[in-house]
């Protein structure tokens, strides 16, 4: 709900809850963890000042990774730390991409004598002086305006290590787990935004003598838009799960976010720019919402890891974690039965696990999502759904514009489920 109004203050929220299973890890080691920087981070409260953490209500934590050389490659960051005399450590190097700069600190990656490390770098230090980060400019992006996103350089800033010096990746991993699940939130938010925009509008706009909604290839979009977003919700929903039950549920956890953050990240900027369509040239001015959610709709793909990455991520699960795969197949088979298209998507879906070459990584991702997403609506969504789903994402038997869907589909079903009707 919060991200369908406004995915730019998701940031911060994100990366400050992101970041409290990786400080509470340290908590015992390090108690001024405990005693300062955890409560502040579960405060319901803002407090924006520009002052030592011990004399504010609240905080918030943001994420410094990627370097200019690098990007994704973490592994090829250059920043230096040094450990000092007082046990901390001095910074020095920058970060292309220092995301939310305002933030109370930052777990940042650099290169310490045993490797590459993870540190916690805080924006004011305890004696009330500004850490010495450098902000060289504001990121001029394409939408996330409302977000600040910098370039920074450190000159010997203070910073205290998380965890083993060499061990920064696996440190800081959690947090980019959770991250990328509020990618997907955000995702799927932004989609449910654009469906509503895009149905109110063709619920009220008259055009040859009847409401848009009320058209046959009209309505064929807007159901196979309701089918999308449907889809990316129960998704995101489910994985969400298996972060609320993360000892239970670990292996279906490690494999479900990589699926889920490549397949609904990428959906959304093709769903948003229809849902835009929609609204013909009232969508394209910015009088709309529609543009802000257009430039907003990409962000999610990229951030936490693009595409290839993602999928590449998946490839290494499959390799590594043998019970991420049994975890996603026991997942999927829970949807036996139901749906012959769906049995037969699983069968190829499994089929692809037995050799997964990274050449087919991109297909193979798509084929486990949609198994994975009809799986989950034949089991919860309302019947006219799961098969409008499984007939257009899962039959071969449809176009690949939204709005040509098979034959044989309830279209007034599912614009009820996504509409429902006054009273």
């Amino acid at each position: 709900m919060h991200a369908e109004v406004e995915n730019g203050t998701q940031c911060p929220l994100t990366m400050t809850y992101a970041a409290f299973p990786v400080l509470r890890r340290y908590q015992q080691a390090l108690p001024w963890l405990a005693q300062l920087w955890v409560p502040r981070m579960l405060a319901r409260d803002y407090d924006p000042r520009a002052l030592p953490l011990a004399d504010k209500t609240s905080a918030l934590i943001g994420m410094g990774m990627t370097e200019r050389q690098g990007g994704s490659d973490v592994r090829a960051n250059t920043t230096r730390a040094i450990r000092s005399s007082d046990g901390e450590y001095r910074l020095t190097g920058h970060k292309w991409f220092f995301s939310a700069p305002m933030c109370d600190a930052h777990l940042v990656l650099a290169q310490a004598p045993g490797g590459l490390s993870c540190f916690l770098l805080p924006r004011i230090l305890p004696d009330g002086t500004r850490n010495a980060v450098r902000i060289n400019r504001l990121k001029d992006k394409l939408g996330n305006r409302s977000n600040a996103s910098s370039e920074v350089e450190f000159d010997a800033a203070s910073a205290w290590l998380l965890g083993d010096e060499g061990r920064g990746v696996s440190t800081i991993v959690e947090m980019v787990n959770h991250t990328r699940l509020d990618c997907v939130i955000g995702a799927a938010a932004g989609m449910r935004q654009a469906l509503v925009q895009a149905v109110h509008h063709c619920s009220h706009r008259s055009a040859f003598g009847r409401l848009l909604i009320e058209q046959p290839l009209m309505r064929a979009v807007l159901a196979d838009l309701a089918i999308e977003s449907e889809a990316a919700t129960i998704l995101m929903m489910r994985l969400a799960r298996a972060y609320d039950r993360r000892e239970q549920e670990g292996g279906f956890r490690r494999l479900g976010t990589a699926i889920a953050k490549y397949w609904v990240c990428k959906r959304a900027a093709p769903m948003v720019a229809e849902a835009l369509e929609c609204l013909g040239g009232n969508g394209y001015v910015e009088e709309s919402i529609l543009p802000r959610l257009y430039r907003e709709a990409p962000l999610n793909s990229i951030w936490e890891g693009s595409g290839n990455v993602i999928c590449l991520d998946a490839l290494r699960a499959l390799h590594k974690e043998p019970q991420a795969r049994d975890a996603l197949v026991a997942e999927l088979r829970l949807g036996r039965g139901a749906d012959r298209r769906l049995d037969a998507a699983i069968d190829g879906a499994e089929a692809q696990l037995a050799s997964p070459e990274e050449t087919g990584a991109r297909r193979l991702v798509e084929s486990l999502a949609l198994a994975l997403q009809g799986s989950l609506l034949v089991r919860h969504s309302p019947a006219p759904v799961s098969d409008a789903f499984c007939a257009a994402r899962l039959s071969g038997d449809h176009g690949y514009a939204f709005g040509a869907l098979p034959a044989g589909i309830d279209l007034g079903a599912v614009l009820e489920r996504a509409w429902p009707a006054d009273g």
